[in-house]
């Protein structure tokens, strides 16, 4: 009964800090992908404070498809905050043979996880979103009140409203609840961590592993599309940075962009040519055409970011790059693929 009632008490002090235990504890949900691994470094190389326990949960831990599990997560782990990064994710071409998978599946996700946190009584959420969820035919730059104008691009609809969703769904726990739900878009995210393949990861990983596969066999790079699309991409350790101080300080429902600046914005041709100087490759550079650009841009304003942090520093491009080919190499065996 003693151990109910400890329970019944914890419960009831989620919204604040915690007898005996430290005052904030961070669930990360799919903290062994890439973003949520980048949070795990930064925090480890001395981003965490005293009074913070992280947790980072795989999806070895639950289902989050299932609301069951999801509520027996939150019942064992107790989280005063959570960062929601789990969700079923691909790149252009798993998203346009999937709409459907992409749809249901993100949204059992996160209304399980925005339920329990919820029931729970959680401080705050930060789900992630994403650039891809903003209408398909729109003006540029893309900004923060524009995710709603308009339908997003055809190739990959299930996985954009399932995502446009979770600020409906904010807007709607702060409204009825009172509570601090908020989310994030990045931009094009890259770094350690990623996931390599080649069918269904994103452009600069597949990228990645193509370049390394070419320099092993001796033959030409061959990238998909015309190499023209733009881009901005931004390097996971500095949205790993970023993500902590949302989790501190920003204090908006509305979702906030978090992105390099739109002069920082590069070409899938000027990537693939970094990644082929990242990795010493010496063979031909080939663009096959015959395969789909998707979004030729997708340029989206910090201006709302620079508002709060006019002095963060972004990690240079051609760095970035080469810190993810080297790890990649590195750890070639081990690396999602």
């Amino acid at each position: 009964m003693e151990r109910k009632g400890q329970r019944e008490r914890e419960r009831v002090m989620a919204d604040g800090a915690r007898m005996g235990a430290k005052s904030k504890r961070i669930l990360v949900t799919g903290g062994t992908g890439l973003v949520g691994k980048a949070i795990e470094q930064v925090v480890k190389a001395g981003e965490g404070q005293a009074d913070e326990e992280w947790i980072f949960l795989s999806s070895k831990d639950a289902d989050l498809t299932d609301a069951a599990e999801t509520k027996a997560v939150f019942d064992r782990y107790q989280p005063t905050h959570v960062i929601h990064l789990a969700a079923m994710v691909g790149g252009l071409f798993r998203n346009m043979k999937y709409n459907l998978d992409f749809w249901r599946k993100n949204v059992h996700i996160n209304d399980n996880v925005l339920h329990s946190a919820h029931e729970h009584g959680v401080t705050k959420v930060i789900s992630c979103l994403s650039t891809c969820i903003f209408p398909d035919k729109t003006t540029y730059p893309i900004d923060e009140t524009m995710i709603h104008n308009g339908p997003p691009h055809s190739s990959n609809f299930g996985y954009s409203y399932a995502k446009r969703m979770i600020d409906v769904q904010n807007r709607a726990y702060s409204e009825q609840h009172g509570r601090m739900f908020t989310a994030v878009i990045p931009t094009n995210v890259f770094g350690m961590h990623d996931n390599f393949n080649i069918e269904d990861g994103h452009v600069l990983p597949g990228l990645i592993h193509k370049t390394y596969l070419a320099q092993r066999n001796g033959t030409s790079l061959a990238v998909w599309g015309s190499g023209k699309p733009r881009r901005q991409f931004i390097f996971s350790l500095d949205l790993a940075r970023l993500f902590i101080w949302v989790l501190r300080e920003y204090k908006e429902i509305e979702p906030i962009i978090l992105s390099v600046g739109e002069e920082d914005e590069v070409s899938i041709k000027e990537a693939a040519e970094s990644i082929v100087a990242a990795m010493g490759f010496k063979g031909e550079l080939v663009f096959d055409t015959s395969k789909s650009d998707g979004q030729y841009k997708k340029t989206a304003s910090n201006s709302k970011l620079r508002k709060y942090l006019p002095d963060f520093q972004f990690t240079p491009f051609s760095q970035a790059v080469k810190e993810t080919c080297d790890w990649f190499v590195a750890n070639y065996d081990q690396a999602r693929k």
